[in-house]
Order: C-alpha cells, then sequence, then structure tokens
C-alpha cells in the first residue's frame, strides 16, 4: 500500500493505494516567499520590464488612478500602493491627485472594514478611495473590441492621466491567468462589458493555463489597450500567499514575466491519463466551499479517462458557497440550456454549474466533504462518501480492480499537461 496524505480544511486525510494502482503524486514545484517584500517591490518599479520608470512617466500636475483588487483576492495591496505613492511623490505628484479604485468587478463594495485590511490606515487616511460600481450611470463608453464587445469603463479611471493596474498573476480556468490586463476588465468595466466577456467562456481555448486563442482574455487585453494603461505591478505568490515574485512595467511584457513564474511553479508534466483521480483543493481557504474547491476539478479533468472516477477531497465547511451555482443546478436540467442561458444572461456563479455539468459529461464525481448527502447528491448530481478510502472502494466498482490512480493533493494550484494522446 501506498500512503498519501491529502489537505482537507485544516486537517488532513490519508489515502491507501494498493501500489500495483498507484501511478504517483502530482504536486506543484513551489518557490519560496521572498524575505524582504518591500525591497523586491521597490526593485521592480526601479527596473520595469519593457517601459520607463513610473516617476518618467507622470508629470507633477497629473491626475492618476491606481487600480487595486477588492476583497475577494488574496494580496494585501498596500503592499503594492505604498511604493507606488512614493515613487509618484519623487516625480512631484500630490496626494490629492491619486485616487484608489478598488477594482470590484461585478462584486459588491469594499466595506471600511476591509478597505482598512487591504490597504491601512496610513494610505487610507492620505488617498481618496472609490469602489468601482459596475452599474453605475456615469459610466464611459470608450468603444468595441473586435469581438464586438462594448467597453464601458469607470469615470474616474478613465479620465485619469495616467492609469496604474495592481493584482496577482495565478491562473484563471476561463481567462488562462488573472493579473495584468484584468484589473480593467473585469475590474473597472461596467456590466454590460463584463457579460460578453464572460459569456465567451464557452469556447473551447477559454481555460486554464491558455492565452493564445483564448477569446476571453484577447478581449480583456483589447479593452485593457484601449483604455491606455500606462504602468502594471504584479505579484505572484505561492500556496500559502507569500510573495515569491514581482513584476512591473508594461502591461503585457510584465504579465508575461508573471505568467513563466506561474507555469514554473504550477504546471507539471504528466505522461498519461488514469482511470481514477484523487484529488484535494488543496485544504482549507481553498476548499472552503464547493464554490472554491471545484478549481480542483478542473485539473483533475485534464488527467483522468472519459467514463474514468473523479474523487474530490474537500471539507466544503461553508456548504455550496454561491447561491447563482446553486439555483442554476436545480433549475437547468442540462447543459445545452444552461449554455443557452450564459449566452443570453451571463451571471457570475452560474457558469460553475456549466462547469460541473460539462465535468460530469466526461468522469463520475465522488465528493468526500462535510456537506449533507442528500444535497449533495440531489442538487449538485454527485455521489458521495464519508471517507476518502471508502470513495476509492466505490470508485474501483465503477471502473474495476486494475484501474491506475494518480493522486493530485493541491488541485486548485497545480496544472496537468498530458504529454500523450491516449
Amino acid at each position: 500500500m501506498v500512503d498519501v496524505w491529502l489537505p482537507y480544511g485544516k486537517t488532513e486525510v490519508c489515502l491507501r493505494v494498493p501500489a500495483r494502482n498507484f501511478l504517483g503524486s502530482i504536486e506543484p514545484k513551489e518557490k519560496n516567499g521572498i524575505q524582504d517584500v518591500k525591497a523586491e517591490i521597490e526593485r521592480a518599479l526601479k527596473e520595469p520590464i519593457g517601459s520607463k520608470r513610473l516617476s518618467e512617466i507622470v508629470r507633477p500636475e497629473h491626475k492618476v488612478a491606481i487600480v487595486v483588487d477588492d476583497a475577494t483576492r488574496p494580496v494585501q495591496s498596500r503592499l503594492m500602493v505604498e511604493p507606488i505613492l512614493d515613487e509618484l511623490n519623487s516625480a512631484g505628484v500630490k496626494d490629492e491627485n491619486v485616487t484608489v479604485i478598488f477594482g470590484c468587478g461585478t462584486h459588491r463594495a469594499v466595506t471600511d472594514e476591509e478597505a482598512l485590511r487591504l490597504l491601512g490606515d496610513g494610505i487610507l487616511k492620505r488617498l481618496k478611495t472609490t469602489s468601482h460600481d459596475c452599474k453605475a450611470q456615469d459610466l464611459i463608453y470608450i468603444g468595441n473590441t473586435k469581438y464586438g464587445t462594448k467597453v464601458y469603463l469607470n469615470r474616474v479611471f478613465a479620465e485619469a492621466d495616467v492609469k496604474i493596474l495592481t493584482g496577482d498573476v495565478s491562473f484563471h480556468y476561463y481567462a488562462g491567468y488573472g493579473g495584468g490586463r484584468k484589473s480593467v476588465l473585469p475590474g473597472v468595466a461596467g456590466e454590460e462589458t463584463i457579460k460578453a466577456n464572460h459569456a465567451m467562456l464557452l469556447h473551447p481555448n477559454a481555460k486554464t493555463g491558455i492565452l493564445e486563442g483564448n477569446p476571453v482574455h484577447e478581449d480583456m487585453l483589447e479593452a485593457a489597450k484601449m483604455a491606455k494603461v500606462d504602468f502594471i505591478l504584479n505579484v505572484v505568490i505561492n500556496s500559502k500567499g507569500e510573495i515569491v515574485k514581482v513584476v512591473a512595467g508594461d502591461m503585457e511584457k510584465a504579465f508575461q514575466e508573471g505568467v513563466k513564474v506561474v507555469d514554473e511553479m504550477y504546471r507539471v508534466s504528466v505522461d498519461r491519463r488514469a482511470d481514477i483521480v484523487a484529488v484535494s483543493s488543496g485544504g482549507y481557504p481553498a476548499d472552503v466551499n464547493l464554490y472554491q474547491a471545484y478549481k480542483a476539478v478542473d485539473s483533475a479533468l485534464e488527467i483522468v479517462k472519459r467514463g474514468g472516477v473523479i474523487i474530490l477531497v474537500a471539507e466544503c465547511s461553508e456548504g455550496h458557497g454561491n447561491q447563482a451555482f446553486y439555483d442554476w443546478m436545480i433549475k437547468f436540467k442540462d447543459i445545452k440550456t444552461v449554455e443557452r442561458e450564459i449566452k443570453r444572461n451571463f451571471v457570475l456563479g452560474g457558469h460553475k454549474a456549466y462547469y460541473l455539468m460539462k465535468a460530469l459529461q466526461k468522469a463520475q464525481m465522488i465528493l468526500v466533504s462535510a456537506m449533507p448527502d442528500y444535497y449533495v447528491a440531489n442538487v449538485f448530481k454527485l455521489k458521495t462518501a464519508r471517507t476518502v478510502n471508502e470513495a476509492l472502494n466505490e470508485a474501483f466498482k465503477i471502473v474495476g480492480e486494475n484501474a491506475k490512480i494518480w493522486v493530485m493533493p493541491y488541485g486548485n494550484f497545480t496544472l496537468p499537461d498530458v504529454k500523450t494522446s491516449d
């Protein structure tokens, strides 16, 4: 027997796999966090990629907009905004000419408590801040992309003389990667713009780790170019939330450097697919609910054979995690209806129902979680098991005793790249 420990909530569970069935454990090659983050950010600002320094771009009279992530992202924006502000001040830009915009996309506004956590008291006292509202009446229309997306943007952002984006580069399951251009669309874009862009997730190239030929990414990039972004500062973090790399400068070139680092850590070559994939989302907070934990299924789909079984190990202490996801699973009975609804009226959260239904067309799924069985089975159409070893026994019954197994302990952070045509 081979014992493999899988993260589950704030603990771990042990999966016992017969040695003859075990193909191996697919794990990321994580980098350690940088010791002196402030120094690394200052270095990146002094040595921008494909761009002049920020202090050479701005003039003292310029109005500057800095887009930062809202509370749903893992990075403390304070770490980036303070050094940016130092750079702006050194070029003669006064604090009163700088506005920080929380790039909320379709999410709710940032609360005072969240703003304090993200930016710190010092910055809040010095700078104006605003949460982007995708339904605001005063959005500015700047034209259409080649995909026909009408680009409406936040007024403060659109009217700024200098536009700076901050954020983190990481995998994203239909934009390919987060970071860079994503701070414009969806970050500070109008609801109509976001819905038109996100509806393209139905395209076969709109998936994790793909930029070339991915219409969601290309549309985002075109919108951000139309917006005339001047400078970005992005970080790459590991699964512990530590910053491992900082990139700054030109929106495309700096972003691509970030993408390379993400790939080095999380893209793993695999030589074959398996009949069974046992995958953990990576424990808390990645498995806090089914909505978040689903990312691990996306990774497992890359390496499971058609007709195989995915065992998802995710505590889901907060249940399903998204009302639209739940509602769409109940309302729509087949994938074609969901596809029509996404094209007609994209709802963030509803798209997750599409992904789950699509996944179930390729493989059966057994969930090991704290969610009630009837709820998992009736609403989300998944099989359940009390323990991961019970789930494995069930999987053997479905695909046979000779089934080959991959195990993936950090599914939310791993992208297996299969080098085979099986």
